[in-house]
C-alpha cells in the first residue's frame, strides 16, 4: 500500500461501504441515486454527489476504483490531498450537471457511479503527462495517454448522440472537461507546455456542447448533426393513406351522417360537398 494514494484509498473504502449499503437496502439506494425528477422537482441537489458513491454492481465499482487508484497517486504527490480531492469532487459535479442538462426532459432517467469524478482524475493526469503510457487491466495493450484521451472524448460524444447503451457517457464527458479546467486553474503552466494536447482534447468537447445547446434537435434526431435539414419523420411510422372513394360512396357517407346525427352535424365543407355531389349525380 506504500504506492497507493491516501485520498484514493479513502474514497474507495467509503464508496465500497456506500455501494454495499445500496445493494443491501433498496430504500437507501433510492434516496441517493441520481434521479432527474427528484433533483429538478424535489430539489434533491445532494444526489449530484451522493450518486457517485453508489454503483450498479461490483464490476462497475471495481473498474472505477482501479482507474482511480491507477491515476490518483501521481496527482496526490503533485497537488497534495486537498487539491486531488478538489479535482475528484468538482469533476463529479461536472459530470452530474452535464447528465442533468442532457436528460432534463427525461424525468425517468436515473444513474449511479463515480464515472464523472474518475474521468476528471484521468484527464487531469493526461494533460499533465500526455506522453505517459496507459495499460489496460488483463490486456497486453499500451497506448499513449493523450491518444487514449482523444478516443475517450470521441466515444463519449458518439455515445451521447446515439443513446444506444446504458453507459453514462454524459458523466464521462462532463467529468473529463471539468478535470481539464480544474487542472489548468491549479497548474496554469500546463497551458504553455501542453497547449496543443489541451486544445485537441477540449475543442471537440466544447464544440459538441455548443452544438447541442444551440440545436437540441441533434440529440433528438438519428443521424442528424446540424449540417442538414432534420428528417423529423424518418423514424415515425407513416399513416396509411385512405383509399379514394367514388362519388356515390362519398354521398352515401354524408347521407348516413345526416340520418344518424342530423343535417346540422355537417360541417360547411361537407354541406358544400353534398350539394356538389347531388348536382353531379342527378
Amino acid at each position: 500500500m506504500d504506492n497507493a494514494s491516501a485520498v484514493g484509498t479513502l474514497i474507495m473504502i467509503f464508496t465500497a461501504l456506500s455501494t454495499y449499503q445500496g445493494f443491501k437496502n433498496r430504500e437507501f439506494f433510492e434516496r441517493y441515486v441520481f434521479d432527474v425528477d427528484a433533483i429538478l422537482i424535489d430539489k434533491d441537489y445532494y444526489r449530484l454527489i451522493s450518486s457517485g458513491f453508489l454503483h450498479a454492481n461490483w464490476w462497475h465499482f471495481g473498474f472505477n476504483m482501479i482507474a482511480l487508484l491507477s491515476f490518483s497517486k501521481t496527482l496526490e504527490l503533485l497537488f497534495g490531498y486537498g487539491r486531488l480531492s478538489l479535482i475528484y469532487f468538482v469533476s463529479m459535479l461536472g459530470g452530474s450537471f452535464l447528465a442533468l442538462y442532457i436528460h432534463r426532459n427525461h424525468g425517468d432517467y436515473r444513474a449511479v457511479g463515480a464515472s464523472g469524478a474518475i474521468s476528471g482524475v484521468v484527464f487531469s493526469s493526461i494533460i499533465l503527462f500526455p506522453d505517459s503510457k496507459i495499460t489496460f487491466f488483463l490486456l497486453p495493450i499500451e497506448i499513449t495517454s493523450w491518444v487514449f484521451g482523444l478516443f475517450f472524448i470521441l466515444i463519449s460524444i458518439f455515445g451521447i448522440k446515439s443513446q444506444r447503451d446504458n453507459i453514462g457517457h454524459e458523466a464521462h464527458l462532463g467529468g473529463a472537461l471539468t478535470g481539464i479546467l480544474v487542472t489548468i486553474l491549479l497548474e496554469p503552466a500546463v497551458l504553455q507546455t501542453h497547449w496543443l494536447i489541451i486544445m485537441a482534447l477540449a475543442l471537440p468537447t466544447v464544440a459538441f456542447l455548443i452544438l447541442i445547446v444551440r440545436n437540441p434537435a441533434v440529440l433528438l434526431v438519428d443521424k442528424y448533426w446540424g449540417f442538414q435539414k432534420p428528417n423529423w419523420t424518418s423514424n415515425r411510422p407513416r399513416k396509411p393513406k385512405r383509399p379514394s372513394l367514388s362519388k356515390e360512396q362519398e354521398l352515401d357517407q354524408l347521407l348516413d351522417k345526416i340520418r344518424t346525427k342530423g343535417f346540422a352535424s355537417l360541417t360547411p365543407k361537407e354541406k358544400q360537398r353534398l350539394n356538389e355531389l347531388r348536382d353531379t349525380l342527378k
